[in-house]
């Protein structure tokens, strides 16, 4: 059976939280929860795939604009969560009535939680009665992908594969390209039969946007474990039943939509299981039916030539079947994430926004791009594209890296290689703290220009000289952070990368100015003085950045 939130909301580890529903009280009884969830990213909705009962402490509203509150609440309803509960009380005295009347408007169950409660013990409690049945869902999604796998490689129509799907999941299922074209479509009985999908979303995003006839908008974060949710899903609830739509990609592009309507009375997380289980099998069939285009297929073998560093005339060769000119100033981009295959299509839209012209592939789980920069400015858009890629909402522990600009195609793997070198030392723990990620649960975008001089370290002094060196200039400061447990090394790099403006690097290290003072001047007892206005600055400079390596 499924579980509900007015079932959830009775939890003992609920009631703790004395919670009250300020929005949305309507779609209460009939929202089903897959998952329970916590964050306190405001971009977290196109990380969610529906279902979750999101938790927050609020710490990010206290200081977010009313507008941008209103659309944190509108993300979540269209990514179809489930409910959003927020913890008021020191932080955040009451709920804003700007995400009160976003919640009301859209339909999203919206829940204050006047007490405190440890959201660890919550998800803890509501996940384990969760699991039970997301394992029985994943165990009918696999069934679902099997037959329609069978059904694939007897050669099937999309209508047949389709109702292998509804017939298991008990639901009409459209199947539409994303400029709106009907490619097949199936109901539980093998009917032909359509869910209202044309007013109830917009071709283009991917997530539904308005109520289907019948429906109200309503209901659906990270997928629990074992989950074969789409991240390109949303969900929309109401008495007439719930509308999810997931993205169907082919080669990485999101080239179709699955509209699923599962009537009032059925499981809403089997079929969003299911569905973004079958996605797969769906992918190949609209591959068989969908070849690629010539660009496309140039544009996959130059970045495969790029990444294996073939001859400069095999990549003038590739390159302008790719649309991008021999001459032109590219940049290399590498994504490494679990899920860089999803990543794809996010990556694209920024490519289409930053680049003259780009291509994409996807090897393993490496994401590479390349971008074709104007010729004038392109150190300004390689820095728009840098800025763009670190606004992408990404899973934890991605690691992105921009390379280098280069003058031509043929410099191409130089500027790969360069971004690639920079996520190595990444995974080795040799970033400065600067370039880190501000938490375990967020990403980082490396700039491997702000490398330089770790990346020239590393690929021309061996281990050897570079600890050498490091110990000549600030063995004292190393001597002294090992016997105390200080931190004076990082205080000094901390400092030189601030060009050496005290208060700016009191600042960054979260110490008062008159703490600085006196760790400034330890530092400079140990080191033979102040070093500003002598050589001896650049030197310490660079050692404080070879420690790191």
């Amino acid at each position: 059976m499924p579980i509900k939130l007015s079932e959830i909301l009775k939890h003992a580890t609920l009631t703790a939280a004395d919670p009250v529903i300020r929005a949305g009280a309507g779609a209460v009884a009939g929202t089903q929860l897959r998952w329970v969830h916590s964050s306190e990213v405001l971009d977290i909705a196109p990380l969610l795939s529906g279902g979750e009962l999101l938790l927050t402490g609020g710490d990010a509203l206290v200081t977010a604009s009313d507008a941008r509150r209103a659309e944190y609440v509108r993300q979540l309803s269209e990514r179809g969560v489930g409910a959003l509960a927020v913890e008021t009380g020191q932080r955040l005295a009451s709920l804003p009535s700007s995400m009160i009347q976003a919640a009301e408007t859209a339909g999203l169950p919206l829940i204050e939680f006047r007490k405190v409660v440890p959201f660890v013990g919550i998800m803890q409690a509501i996940n384990s009665m969760l699991v039970s049945e997301s394992v029985a869902h994943l165990r009918r999604a696999d069934e679902a992908s099997h037959a329609m796998a069978v059904e694939l490689a007897h050669g099937s129509s999309l209508d047949q594969i389709l109702a292998v799907l509804a017939g298991i999941i008990g639901a009409t299922l459209e199947l539409s390209s994303v400029s709106g074209v009907t490619l097949g479509n199936a109901g539980p009985g093998g009917a032909d039969t359509r869910p209202a999908a044309g007013a109830g979303t917009h071709p283009g995003n991917g997530t539904a946007s308005q109520p289907a006839e019948g429906l109200e908008s309503g209901t659906g974060s990270p997928a629990e474990p074992g989950s074969a949710a789409e991240p390109g899903s949303a969900a929309e609830t109401g008495i007439g039943g719930t509308l999810i739509s997931i993205d169907v990609p082919v080669r990485g592009v999101p080239s179709a939509r699955l509209l699923i309507n599962v009537p009032a009375d059925g499981d809403v997380n089997l079929a969003r299981v299911a569905g973004g289980r079958c996605v797969d099998i769906l992918s190949l069939a609209l591959l068989q039916r969908m070849p690629p285009g010539l660009k496309e297929v140039a544009g996959t073998a130059l970045l495969r030539a790029v990444s294996s560093g073939s001859q400069p005339w095999r990549l003038q060769q590739l390159s302008p079947a790719a649309g991008i000119l021999p001459s032109a100033t590219v940049v290399a981009v590498v994504v490494r994430s679990s899920t860089s295959q999803q990543l794809r299509a996010a990556m694209d839209t920024i490519l289409k926004r930053s680049a003259q012209q780009s291509a994409s592939y996807v090897d393993n789980a490496e994401l590479l791009a390349l971008a074709a920069l104007p010729f004038d400015g392109a150190a300004a858009a390689r820095a728009g594209l840098v800025a763009a890629l670190r606004e992408l909402p990404v899973e934890a522990g991605t690691m992105t890296a921009v390379g280098p600009l280069a003058a031509g195609i043929e410099h191409a793997p130089w500027s790969l290689s360069e971004a690639k070198s920079a996520l190595d030392l990444a995974v080795n723990g040799s970033l400065r703290s600067a370039a880190r990620p501000a938490s375990d649960t967020e990403g980082v975008v490396i700039d491997v220009e702000n490398l330089a001089v770790e990346r020239l370290a590393v690929q021309h002094l061996d281990q050897g000289a570079r600890q050498d060196f490091v110990r000549q200039q600030v063995g004292p400061l190393l001597d002294h952070d090992a016997r105390r447990n200080s931190q004076l090394l990082a205080t000094l790099a901390t400092w030189l990368d601030s060009g050496c403006n005290t208060a700016q690097a009191a600042r960054e290290l979260h110490v008062e100015r008159q703490s600085m003072h006196h760790r400034m001047q330890r530092i400079f007892e140990l080191c033979g003085g102040d070093p500003r206005g002598t050589g001896r600055l650049a030197a310490l400079h660079l050692a404080t950045r070879l420690a790191a390596l």
